[in-house]
């Protein structure tokens, strides 16, 4: 019979095999906190051992949260996930789209079909992740650095689109847009939406969008893998993806701790409940969120990436739909996602298993932690 002895080693291995400064993981299965561990330095440089509570920028792990926060919002009737994009975002309505033509020259054309809030769900919608684009920056300059989260929708919708809606899979800020129809939709702040819906029911009081000094001075610092040197390097307490003071990124804005996130992923394993005993989700909602939406091209596209073969992408999360190529222990229909700066989420029904792993080094050499965590926490709770 397997235990946690297995994943404890590896955990105890990551710092000098990955360079992985330092770590923090639950593993909750049926109810239950089945395994917790933290390790290594929350600050290298001065020798502080991770404890964790720390606080921690989780890029997109941030994604979930938005997803199931806009699909609540759909619950309550604020939008169906068919309607067009532009019906709430209206610079969405004429957006051009790239047009690649054999002698190397782009073309702008129209939009064969509207933009769908499922696109933007499904990251087909077409969008980039140019978040250095001149658009972005004027409009961070225009607002003075707090580019509000309806600002930015706007000046999102100025750039072309990469390929036509639906037609293909494209990684970009479509979850900030959501953000921005959630805001217009519901008629209330998109962190105000989701504090109310998600964080406050779940306890989760010390999860935001929003640094200060004392989150700043209870950060666990960040660093960056170099690749030529094979290193980690200090890169310090700072996040690109959130443009302003008033910006509230569905893409990667979310600050919490582990504990705090595990609440969250306990919810969702739990059909969508939480630990406190409020529903933040229906459980038919949550099937429908890790139902694959990607084919042909579009799955194409999605499955190339290493990390996702063995996956299709549904609403917000990655979603197992096949056996045999990733070498993944997970049961059909696990789903989640994970962020740049290595930390996972992954909910198993099937299994019913969560797995919250934190870490805090961009370039995060995932691709070789998170399978070997997320198979030794599956043999550690299984009996078969």
């Amino acid at each position: 019979m397997y235990t946690f002895n297995e994943l404890d080693r590896f955990l105890d291995s990551i710092g000098d095999k990955y360079k992985v400064p330092g770590y923090s993981i639950r593993v909750f299965h049926k109810g239950k906190l089945a395994f917790s561990k933290s390790g290594g330095f929350s600050d290298r440089e001065n020798k502080i051992p991770m404890q964790g509570d720390e606080y921690f920028y989780i890029y997109s792990a941030s994604k979930p949260i938005t997803c199931t926060a806009a699909m609540r919002a759909f619950e309550e009737g604020a939008f169906l996930l068919g309607e067009p994009v532009w019906w709430y975002l209206p610079e969405f309505r004429d957006c051009k789209v790239k047009e690649y033509l054999e002698n190397g020259e782009i073309k702008l054309v129209p939009l064969k079909r509207d933009i769908l809030i499922q696109d933007l769900f499904s990251m087909s919608a077409g969008l980039n992740y140019y978040t250095e684009s001149p658009e972005i920056k004027e409009a961070i300059k225009n607002t003075n650095g707090k580019a509000p989260t309806r600002e930015i929708a706007r000046a999102i919708a100025k750039m072309p689109l990469e390929f036509q809606p639906g037609e293909n899979f494209g990684y970009s800020l479509c979850h900030d847009v959501l953000a921005a129809v959630v805001e217009v939709a519901t008629g209330v702040r998109f962190s105000e939406y989701v504090r109310d819906r998600i964080f406050t029911p779940l306890g989760m009081n010390k999860t935001t969008y929003r640094i200060n000094d004392d989150i700043l001075a209870h950060m666990a610092q960040q660093y960056r893998y170099n690749d030529e040197t094979g290193e980690a390097e200090l890169f310090g307490k700072t996040n690109a993806y959130i443009f302003g003071s008033e910006y509230d990124s569905g893409g990667a804005g979310v600050i919490t701790t582990i504990d705090d996130y595990s609440k969250f992923a306990y919810a969702l394993v739990n059909g969508g409940v939480g630990e406190t005993g409020a529903r933040i989700i229906s459980k038919r909602t949550i099937d429908l969120m890790r139902t694959n939406l990607m084919k042909g091209k579009a799955l194409e596209s999605f499955s190339s990436w290493e990390s996702n073969r063995e996956y299709g992408y549904g609403y917000g999360v990655k979603t197992k739909i096949g056996e045999g190529k990733g070498g993944n222990l997970s049961a059909i229909g696990e789903f989640g996602w994970d962020g740049a700066a290595g930390a996972l989420i992954s909910i198993d029904p099937e299994l019913e298993l969560a797995i919250v792993y934190f870490q805090f080094m961009l370039n995060p050499r995932h691709n070789l932690t998170h399978p070997r965590i997320r198979n030794m926490a599956i043999l550690a709770t299984q009996t078969k």
